[in-house]
């Protein structure tokens, strides 16, 4: 698990996308302009939450979300994405 030096403020998280595919199913190369950005990754680091709304997501859920969702960050040299936790879909 990463450390990362960031801390979110109320219901937002931090999270690491997981890598772009770089094969299909079928076992052909997908070129770097073709690559999709992945929809899911790891949370990072989270927020207090909102005094009527606790997070109910936890650093390590491997999580879902929209294809538009989030800011990117780079820290450190790895790329992130900071979004609220109603941007996240689902808890694998």
């Amino acid at each position: 698990m990463s450390k990362v030096k960031i801390k979110p403020l109320a219901d937002r998280v931090l999270v690491e996308a997981a890598a772009a595919e770089t094969k299909t199913a079928g076992g052909l190369i997908i070129p770097d302009t073709a690559k999709e950005k992945p929809q899911k990754g790891k949370i990072v680091a989270v927020g207090t939450g909102k005094k009527d709304e606790p997070l109910t997501v936890k650093v390590g859920d491997e999580v879902l979300y929209g294809k538009y969702s989030g800011t990117e960050l780079t820290v450190d040299g790895k790329e992130y994405l900071m979004m609220r936790e109603s941007d996240i879909y689902a808890v694998l």
